[in-house]
């Protein structure tokens, strides 16, 4: 549908232009007109009524020959004249419409957006579709805690076909970025492609938002139930977050510094979230006494995604534990495992498609790195995953196939980056740009395809950049962050809008037009 003000411009455009041109045209006629008119008149058979005798009749004996000058020149002069008044008018109103500043003609066909526009717009819907996937999986889960899964399914399915799209969406931009396709043309399909799967996914959630909502009856009878889920959910992570905080002070004497980064902060910041949810429980109970549902509703979606990412913060201190006592107990079989493996390398040699100085090069880097991790085991503590990541890493480069306790240790290595790199952007999505999370999705696709050195490789670099984006976005500090406790975390974990200065805003399930339909103004 064109808009009114499309429709209505151009037409009180052209209707001046008009007025010009008939102007310009009448002048024209005009004076045409005139010229034509004395020669019509000199040439015509009519007898000329005789002047009367004297000095009168004398001056108009010249005139009885023929068409005088000034016939001829004044009609010349009168359409020339009325030809410069109508380009001077049209110049000066062409010149008026390109310096105005108020609006003026609007074209109805808008330029064609250029490859950078493309580019700017596939980013912008990668991160979009990114944040509404996972905002609705967290709300999600305490819908399908309360209710029994019949009566979820419907919005299960909907997350799923969203999550196959943003996939897709993903792995077309990944290419995208390796220079696949090369040709101009196709590549902007190829940002077509990534901006439709994004909107398909988000129209997959939008279309069971107000579902969703009906079931959850969060304005009404349901908000009692919905908040007791949620203060459940609280009371365990509170008692997880003391035990997780014990559990990082055994680890940090048991292992190697280096083996706690993944999870440094991860106990704080699970505080800071809880921090917030305690202030936005009370909120909602607060306004569930005073029947006021809708803001009640609201407060208690934003302790549903503050809870949300407590939990995803003392789980990955949990993996990260269970991770670290199995890397240790496969070590040593790793170890003994790499060499049987380096042992028949050697034996078959001549088979491998290496020449004899790639393949005597690459053993001695293996045994290097072998002999280097069995050192480091010696004389304390150590980074058992770390270890592993560097033997099997050996090994593969030798070409040979793994198998074994020494697949088992890569497998392991690269579930922890994958579930490292995974629980770091969920927290810190308010700050994570796309190429982060591209990087993600190609690792999980990887890691499903049994390919593990690219999937802990993809995952790795997901981690890298995605700490760099945090470190270039800062700490978002708005003015309510000093009367609202937590605040703070909750913006830069999308838990709340990433412009709801106020706090107020929570993020839904849904997709871009329905997951801030709990806002409010500030």
């Amino acid at each position: 549908m064109t808009s009114s003000l499309i429709r209505g411009r151009p037409r009180r455009a052209t209707a001046h232009i008009r007025i010009q041109v008939a102007h310009a045209v009448l002048g024209a006629v005009a004076g045409v007109l005139w010229l034509v008119l004395p020669v019509m008149t000199a040439d015509a058979q009519d007898p000329v009524p005789v002047a009367p005798a004297g000095a009168v009749a004398g001056a108009a004996a010249p005139q009885q020959g023929g068409t005088s000058t000034a016939d001829l020149v004044l009609p010349l002069v009168a359409g020339v004249t009325a030809v410069v008044l109508a380009g001077y008018g049209w110049l000066r109103r062409t010149r008026r419409a390109r310096t105005r500043t108020t609006p003026g003609i609007v074209s109805a066909v808008p330029p064609a957006p250029t490859p950078a526009d493309f580019e700017r717009q596939a980013r912008a819907a990668l991160v979009l579709a990114d944040d509404c996937v996972r905002t609705s999986r967290e709300e999600l889960s305490f819908v399908q805690e309360r209710f029994p899964r019949p009566d979820t399914e419907g919005f299960a399915h909907a997350l799923r076909a969203a999550e196959t799209e943003l996939s897709a969406a993903c792995a077309i931009w990944r290419r995208y970025e390796q220079g696949v396709p090369a040709d101009a043309a196709a590549r902007r399909q190829a940002l077509v492609g990534v901006i439709g799967r994004c909107a398909e996914a988000g129209r997959r959630l939008d279309a069971e938002a107000a579902e969703l909502d009906l079931l959850r009856g969060l304005e009404g009878p349901g908000l009692d139930g919905a908040l007791d889920v949620a203060e459940g959910r609280f009371r365990e992570l509170a008692g997880r977050t003391v035990t997780a905080q014990d559990l990082l002070a055994a680890l940090g004497e048991r292992y190697a510094p280096s083996a706690l980064d993944p999870v440094t902060g991860y106990v704080e910041q699970a505080k800071d979230r809880l921090v917030f949810a305690t202030a936005r429980l009370n909120e909602a109970r607060q306004a569930a006494d005073r029947t006021d549902g809708e803001r009640a509703a609201r407060h208690l979606r934003a302790a549903e995604g503050a809870v949300a990412q407590a939990g995803i913060l003392i789980s990955g201190v949990e993996r990260l534990a269970a991770e670290l006592a199995e890397a240790a107990r496969l070590l040593p079989a790793t170890l003994t495992g790499a060499e049987a493996e380096l042992a028949a390398a050697r034996n078959e040699g001549a088979r491998k498609p290496l020449t004899s100085g790639e393949l005597h090069a690459r053993l001695s880097h293996a045994d290097t790195v072998l002999a280097v991790v069995r050192d480091e085991m010696i004389p304390g503590p150590c980074d058992p995953l770390d270890a592993l990541h560097r033997v099997t890493r050996a090994v593969r480069r030798l070409e040979d196939g793994r198998a074994g306790v020494v697949a088992a240790a890569a497998l392991l290595v690269a579930r922890g980056s994958v579930a490292g790199a995974e629980e770091f952007i969920a927290v810190h999505r308010g700050a994570v740009g796309p190429t982060a999370r591209v990087r993600l999705a190609e690792a999980v696709r990887e890691l499903a395809a049994g390919d593990t050195d690219r999937a802990g490789t993809a995952a790795r670099e997901a981690r890298e950049l995605s700490e760099r984006d945090v470190r270039t976005h800062g700490t978002p500090r708005p003015a309510a962050a000093q009367d609202t406790p937590g605040l703070t975390g909750a913006l830069l974990g999308g838990v709340l809008l990433a412009d709801a200065g106020t706090g107020t805003s929570p993020a839904s399930y849904g997709g871009p037009e329905t997951r801030d339909r709990r806002r409010t103004e500030p």
